[in-house]
């Protein structure tokens, strides 16, 4: 048998309120506002926290405009104060157009033009001869360098060796003389490749004329830069000799 029990009923109230003293777990909390800073009665502004001073804004930009300029001005005079690229890196195409010109008579030799020696015109010249001999079919540029740097310390050492306590020769000047006086070996290469590989005689005959030409001017710089070398001017010139023609051999075979 099913027992009764009685519900009591429920009443809403009509004011839709809630009692206070009972809590409503499904009520909402309202989002409240961000804290918003109080900010001064003022019409006349519209950004209230912007304010710029235009006077101040203006001399600043005229000061740092003015200090742009001046700094651009000391720029530009300070480069152009500066010395050429070439200069600074110790080549002197006038120079070494000189030093070449020199070398161009074969009956005579301007000593005082080598007396600053260098190695812009020697290495100038080498790449030039390995230039030729590579439009020839010759790959011969460490070969070619090999043989500059071992036939400059060749003659420091023999000419040293004739002139004794009275040469002062140094491996710079030497070095320097020997290259210039490659120009006629590398004139001698630019003409071989106009010269028919048949004609054997003719490529010896020219050879000599060029190697007796790059001895007599080696031999002349050797004995006017350094003391101690007239005495021994036949010996500086055989090994001179030697050098050149050795170059000679490589152009023509």
């Amino acid at each position: 048998m099913a027992k009764e029990f009685t519900v009591p009923p429920v009443v809403f109230p009509s004011g839709g309120g809630v009692n206070p003293s009972v809590g409503n777990i499904n009520q909402r909390r309202v989002p409240t506002a961000p804290f918003q800073p109080s900010r001064p009665p003022s019409s006349s502004s519209a950004l209230p926290f912007m304010s710029f001073d235009m006077g101040s804004a203006t001399s600043s930009s005229v000061s740092l405009g003015g200090s742009i300029s001046s700094s651009a001005a000391t720029g530009s005079a300070s480069f152009e104060d500066e010395e050429p690229l070439l200069d600074e890196l110790g080549i002197h195409p006038d120079q070494i157009w000189y030093k070449t010109r020199s070398i161009l008579n074969p009956l005579r030799v301007n000593p005082t033009a080598h007396k600053d020696s260098d190695l812009s015109g020697p290495i100038f010249l080498y790449l030039s001869l390995c230039l030729f001999q590579l439009l020839a079919g010759k790959i011969q540029f460490g070969v070619i360098l090999g043989w500059i740097v071992v036939s400059s310390i060749f003659l420091y050492v023999v000419f040293n060796m004739l002139a004794g306590r009275n040469g002062n020769l140094d491996l710079h000047t030497c070095t320097s003389v020997v290259g210039y006086c490659m120009l006629p070996v590398v004139i001698f290469s630019a003409a071989s490749l106009f010269i028919p590989q048949g004609t054997s005689v003719a490529r010896y005959a020219v050879a000599g004329i060029f190697v007796v030409w790059a001895t007599r001017a080696c031999t002349n710089l050797m004995v006017a830069l350094a003391d101690g070398g007239e005495e021994h001017r036949g010996l500086i010139s055989y090994a001179c000799f030697l050098i050149y023609t050795l170059f000679s051999l490589l152009v023509i075979f």
